[in-house]
């Protein structure tokens, strides 16, 4: 893993880790954290559903387990900075992890649709949103607080929102949130909160720091440190992104016939279309085979060969998605002060031998 920080403990896999596509081994899925990982008694938890409710419920893990449908869901969870190093390359972005192009990671998740829980509490007619809390305290927050953030009801609602307590046929690992997560597929893994143990229905939209102030994309011309709560634009649904996953940044391939392959990832409600990829900076283009989505969540993976010359290259892709949006060609047209969002052209380069 390419560890960023320590604690909170923020790390990311390698390219090569992530180019067989599919399922990612859990021993390489990245690891998003705000604060320390909260130490949780298994017997003592409970996750309690409150808020806009006719009856409120405190249940175990073993009631949870007994008194609701299992159901499975298999999503591409993905940071909301991933590719922020990218950014960098225009203009500084200090005080945010530098993450790479593999903050993204695929899996298998088995629990209970959220849902079925609310139904079971039954929704006062005034709720509009579902808010998460966690346990784990954040200093990021001023004063330090626990994780909160807040969806839509709606989404809240679709049959691909799970309160999870295995990934990957395997009991939830404790970095990944045990004993339960929310999985919110087609959102930024910032709505999948980790450790969760209160649901909340909402009139309005969660008022945690993480809701109001982070994970808002700024103007470019704005300063993060004078902003304040409900100042730029709330993430949720992910955008159309795509990546390079081999040859690497600055490797020096032999010249040549090189197999080409990256991964893409539409939007909610979408899948990837096609995928070009160019051998001279965007100057010509060839199409990638892409794989068959494995479902509504999930990232595809592609892969083309390209003949790159002796002397330097610069591999370029984009991606298309089944509305025919595509991705932005200049990460300065992208570039915000916290660094969310890049899905810019991803331009690897190499010196071929």
């Amino acid at each position: 893993m390419v560890v960023h920080e320590r604690e909170p403990f923020n790390a990311e896999p390698p390219p090569a880790a992530l180019t067989g596509g599919g399922i990612t081994p859990l021993d390489a899925f990245y690891s998003r954290n705000h604060g320390p990982v909260p130490d949780i008694d298994p017997a003592g938890w409970r996750l309690e559903v409150d808020g806009l409710v006719e009856r409120r419920l405190s249940l175990s893990a073993a009631e949870l387990r007994a008194r609701f449908e299992e159901a499975e869901v298999t999503a591409t969870l993905q940071c909301a900075g991933n590719r922020r190093t990218e950014l960098t390359g225009v203009r500084d972005i200090p005080g945010e992890t530098p993450w790479g192009p593999c903050a993204l990671s695929t899996a298998r998740f088995r629990g209970v649709r959220l849902a079925d829980v609310l139904a079971r509490a039954g929704l006062d007619p005034r709720t509009a949103h579902i808010a998460f809390t966690a346990p784990d305290v954040s200093p990021l927050a001023d004063p330090p607080q626990p994780y909160g953030v807040s969806i839509p009801l709606g989404k809240a609602l679709g049959p691909e929102v799970l309160l999870a307590w295995t990934m990957n046929d395997r009991p939830l690992p404790r970095v990944h949130g045990a004993p339960l997560r929310a999985v919110v597929p087609g959102w930024i893994g910032a709505r999948s909160v980790k450790w969760l143990h209160r649901v909340t229905a909402r009139a309005t939209p969660s008022d945690a720091h993480f809701q109001t102030t982070a994970y808002r994309l700024l103007p470019a011309g704005a300063d993060p440190g004078r902003t304040g709560p409900g100042d730029g634009i709330p993430l949720g649904p992910l955008p159309l992104n795509c990546a390079v996953l081999s040859p690497a940044d600055g490797s020096r391939p032999p010249a040549g016939p090189t197999r080409i392959t990256g991964y893409a990832l539409a939007g909610e409600g979408r899948t990837v279309a096609r995928v070009d990829v160019s051998p001279d900076g965007g100057r010509s283009w060839t199409r990638a085979a892409l794989d068959e989505a494995a479902g509504p969540w999930v990232w595809q993976h592609w892969r083309t060969v390209l003949d790159l010359p002796a002397g330097a290259s610069e591999v370029v892709a984009r991606a298309w998605d089944c509305a025919g949006a595509t991705t932005p060609e200049s990460p300065a047209t992208v570039w915000n002060p916290k660094g969310y969002a890049n899905n810019s052209w991803p331009r690897v380069r190499v010196h071929c031998g």
